[in-house]
C-alpha cells in the first residue's frame, strides 16, 4: 500500500466510470465537444494512470456537427461482460430550451484498444446512460430522465429498461425506479449486485458545490429502492474548506484482494471566487461494506486529499 495525493486524473477528466478486468483497471471520462470522443486511462495499481485510447474515432460513432460548447459526450460508462467491452455514451445536441436533446449510444470492442463497432442507438430520454450486466445474463440500461411536463424541464428520476444484445435495442417495460432525495437533480446512475441486493449509485445536487454521491438498494432490480441511511456517501457540500470540492458522480471498483474503491468527480478551487481552473477532475476514495450490507466511504463523507491505494507512486 502507498499513499497518493488526489486527484488521480488531474485536469479535464470529469464523470469517471471505472472498471477492472483481471489485473487491469480502466477509467473512462467525458470529453464534451473534443474529438476523438471519450478518454480512457489504464492502471495496474490505482496509483499510476496512462491514457490508452480515445475510442470514438469516426463520424459514424460520434458526429458532433452543430453541438454547442459544453455539449457532445457526457458521462460515458465502460463495462465488460466477460467477453467484450461495452461503452455507453451520450451525444448532447443542446442543453438549453425545452427539449435538451441527448442521444444515447452503445459500442462494443473485443479489447480496450478496439476495434470498436458502429454505435447502437439506445434512446434519447435523458443523459448519463449506464449498462449493467446481471448474473443471469440479462443486460439493463439506466439513464437520467427528464420530466417533460414542466417548464423549465426538471430531472424526474432514473429510468430502467432491459437491453437485448441479440436485437440490438431496448426491450420491454420502462420504469422510473428512483427519484432521488431532497438534494434533487438525480443523475449519473450505476447499478451493481452484491449479496442478493441491487445497488444504485447516483449523483445529485448538480455539478457545482452541492454535488454528492447518493446510494440506494433493493432486493428487486425494479425497486422500490431504499436510500442509504447516510443519504449521501460522499460530498463536500457541508465542508467548504475541504481541499476537494464539487465531489460527486462516482463509480465503484473492487480490487483482486477484495478492497473497494470509489472514484468520483471533483474540483480544486482557488481564490475567493472559487474557480476550478483545471476543470473537473477524477479522485479516488477507499470504501468498505458494513455488516448491514451498506457501503461506507472510509473517513467520509468528505473526500480526502490523501488516500492509500495498492500501488506505489
Amino acid at each position: 500500500m502507498s499513499q497518493i495525493t488526489n486527484p488521480i486524473l488531474p485536469g479535464f477528466n470529469p464523470d469517471p466510470s471505472i472498471l477492472r478486468v483481471g489485473d487491469d483497471y480502466y477509467i473512462a471520462t467525458s470529453t464534451f465537444e473534443w474529438f476523438p470522443g471519450v478518454q480512457i486511462h489504464h492502471s495496474k495499481d490505482l496509483a499510476n494512470w496512462d491514457s490508452v485510447t480515445r475510442p470514438l474515432t469516426r463520424k459514424a460513432q460520434l458526429d458532433m456537427r452543430g453541438d454547442p460548447d459544453s455539449c457532445g459526450v457526457w458521462a460515458p460508462c465502460l463495462t465488460h461482460d466477460g467477453e467484450k467491452f461495452w461503452l455507453v455514451y451520450t451525444d448532447v445536441k443542446r442543453k438549453d430550451g425545452s427539449f435538451k436533446d441527448a442521444h444515447n449510444y452503445i459500442v462494443t470492442a473485443p479489447s480496450i484498444e478496439g476495434p470498436r463497432s458502429d454505435p447502437i442507438y439506445a434512446n434519447s430520454s435523458g443523459f448519463d446512460p449506464s449498462l449493467f450486466h446481471d448474473d443471469d445474463g440479462k443486460k439493463w440500461f439506466v439513464n437520467m430522465l427528464w420530466d417533460h411536463r414542466t417548464r423549465p424541464l426538471k430531472f424526474a428520476g432514473i429510468a430502467l429498461q432491459e437491453f437485448d444484445p441479440a436485437q440490438g435495442k431496448l426491450v420491454g417495460p420502462i420504469k422510473n425506479i428512483y427519484q432521488g432525495t431532497d438534494l434533487k437533480l438525480v443523475e449519473g446512475p450505476h447499478l451493481y449486485k452484491r449479496n442478493g441486493w441491487y445497488y444504485l449509485l447516483t449523483a445529485e445536487g448538480g455539478t457545482a458545490y452541492d454535488h454528492a454521491v447518493t446510494f440506494a438498494r433493493s432486493r428487486n432490480i425494479w425497486g422500490p429502492y431504499e436510500t442509504h441511511p447516510d443519504k449521501h456517501i460522499l460530498t463536500s457540500k457541508d465542508a467548504p474548506f475541504a481541499a476537494l470540492q464539487r465531489a460527486g458522480h462516482g463509480d465503484l471498483v473492487e480490487t483482486p484482494e477484495g478492497k473497494t474503491y470509489l472514484v468520483h468527480l471533483t474540483g480544486r478551487p482557488i481564490t475567493q471566487n472559487r474557480r476550478c481552473v483545471l476543470g473537473r477532475e477524477t479522485a479516488i476514495r477507499e470504501a468498505y461494506w458494513g455488516e448491514d450490507d451498506w457501503i461506507h466511504v472510509k473517513h467520509g463523507p468528505v473526500p480526502s486529499l490523501h488516500v492509500e491505494v495498492p500501488g506505489t507512486f
